[in-house]
Parts: C-alpha cells; sequence; structure tokens
C-alpha cells in the first residue's frame, strides 16, 4: 500500500517512516518548508528520503512565519536549558500554532492525489513536549475530518492517521529506530541549531533526544556544540 510520510528529517519522524517501509508500503514523503528559522530540516528530509528509499519525496512551501506567535517561525527566543516536567502541563513557545492541522490536511490531500489512505507522523505524548496537536484524540478526529472532506472519503475511502511512537519514550523509539537500521546520523532535531546544522544541545529537543540515547545506551552520532 501507499503511505505518505510527514517527514520533518527529525528523529521521530524518521523512525515512523522506516515503520511504514518495514511493513511494506510504498513511501511518499511529504515535508513542509513552513518558514522555519534554519533550513537544515529540508535537506535531512531530502537525504533521508533517499536514504530510506521513498518512491517520491514532495517538499511544499507553505510559509507560517507571518502568523508568528511560536520561537521556529518568528525572532522569539527559542527557550533553552528549561525544566521539562510532564507533571506540571506547560505549551513551549516553539509551539507553532496549528502547525500539525496544517500538515495533516496537505498529508491528506496528497494522499487523495496518490490515491493513499496512510498517513504516517512522528507524533509522541510520553517524552513531555506539551503540544496538543500530538494528543491521540486529535489525531482520531483528524481521521474524520478526513473522511467527511474529501472526495475519497465521500467516495468510501477511510483515511487512517499512523503514529507508531505514539506511546513510546524517547529510548524506546531511538530503540526501534535502531532495530530497524534507521541512519540517526543524518537526523536533525534541534530548535536552534548553528548554520553549519549543528545542534545546540540546551533545546527542548535536544535535551530529550540526548537524554533518549544516554537511556537506550546508545551513543548519538550528530554534532553538538561543545560545552
Amino acid at each position: 500500500m501507499r503511505a505518505v510520510v510527514l517527514a520533518s528529517g527529525g528523529l521521530d519522524s524518521t523512525v515512523a517512516a522506516a515503520v511504514a517501509r518495514q511493513e511494506g508500503h510504498v513511501l511518499h514523503f511529504l515535508t513542509i518548508r513552513y518558514g522555519q528559522r534554519h533550513r537544515v530540516e529540508v535537506e535531512r528530509a531530502t537525504d533521508l528520503a533517499r536514504a530510506l528509499g521513498a518512491s517520491a519525496h514532495l517538499v511544499l512551501n507553505v510559509d507560517l512565519g507571518p502568523i508568528g506567535g511560536s520561537a521556529l517561525t518568528s525572532d522569539l527566543a527559542v527557550p533553552k536549558d528549561r525544566r521539562l516536567d510532564p507533571a506540571v502541563p506547560e505549551i513551549p513557545s516553539t509551539y507553532v500554532p496549528a502547525r500539525n492541522t496544517i500538515f495533516l490536511a496537505l498529508a491528506v490531500a496528497y494522499a487523495e492525489r496518490v490515491e493513499a489512505t496512510l498517513i504516517f507522523i512522528g507524533a509522541n505524548v510520553v517524552d513531555y513536549s506539551g503540544y496538543p496537536d500530538c494528543r491521540p484524540e486529535f489525531l482520531r478526529a483528524f481521521e474524520t475530518v478526513a473522511r467527511l472532506g474529501t472526495r475519497a472519503g465521500v467516495s468510501g475511502a477511510r483515511f487512517e492517521i499512523r503514529a507508531p511512537l505514539l506511546s513510546l519514550t524517547k529510548a524506546e523509539i531511538i530503540k526501534l529506530g535502531a532495530s530497524l537500521g534507521v541512519p540517526f546520523e543524518l537526523t536533525h532535531s534541534c530548535y536552534d541549531p548553528l548554520p553549519d546544522g549543528t545542534a545546540c544541545g540546551r533545546c527542548d529537543s535536544c535535551r530529550i533526544r540526548l537524554a533518549g540515547f544516554q537511556a537506550a545506551g546508545l551513543e548519538d552520532p550528530i554534532r553538538y556544540v561543545e560545552a
């Protein structure tokens, strides 16, 4: 079966793509250039599409920068060294307003075009990030939207949004990726990298990633800014 994979170039979306490949699906990568502060995400997604043998890789330009409201698309500072505590719910400033709603809408459009009904996304709710659009109830609701709002859906197709990492810890995700041969050295997670792509090591995403590799007993192969 054909599957559309929302591919950000990050660790989670890459492991989700590897799961789809293991299941035997023909991969159609979809990457969104949404006005994020660096280009390395799109570059890594392109490299990963080749590495994982994607049948196609579509890169769309949808500039969310003018909307603002996020440290990833505006001049707001990316938070560093903040306390990450799942017991204290907080939506960080790196939340991009309605990003997954927009991305999934584009993924459904692409899926309808290539006659796919499976959409893979690297959403995760265990390792705390505080994003409301990574929750299972949101993903299930979007399946209903896809069924009601597309020609394929009203013609009987059942779109399925698969988030195979939804309930895994970061360490479990990394171990799964390692077992599937994921080229972690090509992935990118940092919210505030140097111009050459070197990870800062201090943003939420870097810290969660580093802790995950440590818990998994593996070495993270990407470059970080030296302390």
